[in-house]
């Protein structure tokens, strides 16, 4: 169990902008071991309130645009931030582009292993009190990653996802037609497979409180495009409270994903995800890394026990 000290009640933490910000946790820091495990490097603060990770695979050209949209509106915010691009084995200038670009931008770099491996290594390395996720070209207006961070940040919920579906969800950009068809059609074998509830479980941006994160990515192992199907599961099957929110997209969500090419793929991975819960094998009852590198605020194996005794 993570034990949890607030500083002093009349302590302001600052953001970037200099602007005060609230109170800083302190908790125990992880780090990714060769392995992919989170593992405990001792005790140390949690140095800011928001991580938002971007997975990266040669993007050299729409990353810097990427970079100032989340520099300027972060900054306004005023929120203490941290971005962390995932470098998925770029063969072009990505990870040079981002090392130059300032002290609350990192990279880490990795062997091209997907998108899915890209953002749970991302993920389980923040070490932000809420993180978040996005994609590369920040297709989505970013007054969703605040509403989103507002209602974690309140105790409304632990996890938020954005959704295309929703009524209030708009669009200042035109989409393909045959990019809508496809999309449609995957979205109903999700609700199908995964959620009835979460109507829209591609969408690229989904925020997480810290414990949240932890509990669901150290047990992702899709690591294609379909590992946004696997956290939308895994959200349900952990117990985890979630909302959605409406997303608006500014720009033509052009990413490296071809639905001609990808959709039977992701459909194989879902169905196998599927199948690992029916037979037992996803470990839902149990902290999927080593008992000693798993450290959680609140262990989801406690919260099912509980349930499970109140049952009976």
């Amino acid at each position: 169990m993570t034990e949890f000290a607030p500083q002093d009640a009349g302590s302001l933490h600052h953001g970037p902008s200099g602007a005060p910000f609230r109170p800083t946790l302190r908790a125990v820091d992880f780090r990714l071991s060769p392995m992919g495990y989170c593992s405990v490097s001792g005790n140390s603060p949690i140095d800011h309130e928001l991580t938002v990770v971007i997975p990266a695979y040669n993007e050299e050209q729409r990353l810097p645009q990427t970079l100032q949209g989340l520099q300027d509106y972060l900054s306004r915010w005023g929120v203490d931030y941290r971005v962390i691009v995932v470098d998925d084995g770029s063969s072009d200038g990505t990870s040079e582009l981002v090392s130059d670009w300032g002290r609350y931008f990192s990279i880490v770099r990795q062997p091209n292993g997907g998108k899915g491996s890209a953002v749970r290594r991302g993920m389980l390395q923040a070490t932000g009190r809420i993180v978040a996720f996005t994609d590369a070209d920040l297709p989505y207006d970013l007054d969703a990653l605040r509403n989103g961070y507002d209602q974690i940040y309140d105790h409304s919920v632990e996890v938020v996802f954005g959704a295309r579906d929703l009524r209030e969800s708009t669009t200042t950009v035109s989409r393909r037609l045959g990019r809508q068809i496809a999309h449609e059609v995957f979205r109903q074998c999700m609700r199908v497979l995964v959620s009835r509830e979460v109507g829209d479980t591609q969408c690229g941006l989904k925020i997480f409180g810290r414990r949240a994160a932890r509990e669901v990515f150290s047990r992702c192992v899709i690591n294609g495009f379909a590992f946004d199907a696997e956290v939308v599961y895994l959200t349900h099957a952990l117990g985890l409270s979630f909302s959605r929110i409406p997303v608006t997209l500014v720009n033509e969500y052009a990413s490296t994903i071809s639905l001609s090419r990808h959709a039977l793929p992701m459909l194989g991975d879902v169905l196998a995800m599927r199948w690992r819960a029916l037979t037992g094998r996803m470990r839902l009852d149990s902290p999927l890394l080593p008992e000693e590198t798993m450290v959680v605020e609140t262990p989801v194996v406690d919260v099912l026990t509980e349930r499970r005794r109140k049952a009976a």
